[in-house]
């Protein structure tokens, strides 16, 4: 039985901090089992899901501080066990792209928590437009339980971007066979 680990780091960019990770991981005999990398400014921002026995997952407990005050970084470890996600019936991909303004993710995430839905992946940009006008983008992953009706919930998100004056492209991921109606 595998044992899971997750790590969170951030510091400073500079070349090589993702191969000392890799690096660890392996000496330490854990896989790395999903991870994600972004830069925010200068700094860098890692996290890693790791899995392996328990003396593996324990030794990279131990060694990872080192690693951290080497690489001038901050970190933080939480055991974990393996997620199992509920059975949904589909999966969306939403995108608003519009003028950048205050509270919009706010008032998008509690239009989701509302309704009970699960929000798989958020990423969140924003930038000046080629007339220097600051824009946003939102991508969205929504995991759909069974009993949301999907095309009412196309409407309600069609609904919101309306709202706060957001272009909207929704795109059924998987589990759903679009048919069109005669």
């Amino acid at each position: 039985m595998s044992n899971h680990l997750v790590v969170t780091a951030m510091g400073s960019d500079r070349p090589g901090i993702v191969s000392k990770f890799a690096r660890l991981a392996s000496e330490c005999d854990c896989d790395i089992v999903d991870s994600r990398m972004a830069l925010f400014g200068n700094e860098f921002t890692l996290i890693m899901m790791l899995s392996g026995s328990w003396a593996s997952i324990t030794k990279m407990e131990t060694q990872l501080p080192s690693l951290s005050v080497e690489l001038e970084l901050m970190t933080v470890m939480k055991r974990t066990s393996k997620h199992t996600a509920p059975n949904y019936i589909s999966r969306l991909g939403v995108t608003f792209t519009g003028q950048d303004q205050r509270g919009t993710m706010k008032k998008i995430t509690q239009f989701l928590a509302d309704r009970s839905l699960d929000l798989a992946a958020v990423r969140s940009h924003a930038e000046e437009d080629d007339q220097g006008k600051p824009t946003q983008n939102v991508f969205l992953t929504i995991n759909v339980p069974e009993k949301v009706e999907l095309d009412k919930l196309e409407v309600s998100i069609n609904e919101i971007a309306s709202e706060l004056s957001l272009e909207c492209v929704i795109e059924r991921m998987q589990g759903i066979s679009t048919t069109e109606k005669e």
